[in-house]
């Protein structure tokens, strides 16, 4: 999978993505993540990637020019005949991990980065695929929101977690928040794990792990219980 991200701010995303999981997986080569430079695709002295909006609003505005001229760099550099760009705004759709296991399916996900008051429309109008937003708040651009997708995308590409049954339990993956988890030691400062999970019968410990999803779904998420139908997990032999 490759990811691409344009965005006016590149010192922002380097460390992250140099960290944990994200260097593992290219470090593995199961991803492959470009950060592009929307000054890199101006043609002025100033390298200026914003302007004031017509009509007199507050604020500025991304300009068409480096979008369009940084997609045809992509799709020049990488042959692309099909690719996902997905802009990033409070405007968009509420990200999901449906989502996130829908974006996983793309060859190249291209993400735009918003900034300042906002983009030139004709860059969604003629380029944008998907606008997403990861909440119904504003931060100051989309590279954080860039951050989180990445992450969420790439921890379900097979190989990039050591134990990939274990993303596939975690909360929303199915319509249920995770339930609870302990490790050792079995007593601590007097508190006890439950002797169920001491049993050593599996099919128990799933039925009372699925239970439990469902106590803390109701108690914290209950609108994730009513849209959505519920199935027993499956048991391994």
């Amino acid at each position: 999978m490759d990811i691409h991200v344009v965005t006016a701010f590149p010192a922002l995303l380097k460390s992250p993505l140099e960290e944990s999981i994200l260097k593992q997986a290219q470090k593995k080569g199961l991803v492959d993540i470009h950060v592009y430079d929307l000054r890199d695709f101006t043609a002025d002295k100033h390298r200026q990637i914003d302007d004031y909006p017509y009509g007199g609003e507050p604020g500025m505005i991304l300009k068409p020019e480096p979008f369009f001229k940084c997609i045809d760099h992509i799709r020049d550099s990488f042959s692309l005949k099909r690719s996902k760009i997905v802009f990033l705004t409070p405007q968009g759709e509420t990200y999901t991990q449906h989502k996130a296991m829908e974006l996983r399916q793309e060859e190249h996900l291209i993400i735009f980065c918003g900034r300042y008051k906002g983009i030139d429309e004709r860059v969604r109008e003629f380029l944008v695929d998907e606008e997403i937003s990861i909440g119904d708040y504003v931060i100051s651009g989309g590279e954080i929101a860039a951050l989180v997708i990445i992450d969420s995308v790439v921890r379900l590409i097979p190989g990039v977690i050591s134990d990939y049954d274990s993303a596939m339990t975690d909360s929303f993956h199915r319509p249920l928040l995770d339930g609870p988890h302990y490790t050792r030691p079995e007593t601590y400062r007097g508190y006890q794990v439950p002797e169920i999970l001491l049993s050593g019968n599996h099919a128990k410990i799933a039925e009372w792990r699925y239970q439990k999803a469902i106590e803390r779904t109701r108690k914290r998420r209950k609108e994730l219980l009513e849209k959505a139908e519920i199935s027993k997990p499956i048991l391994k032999n």
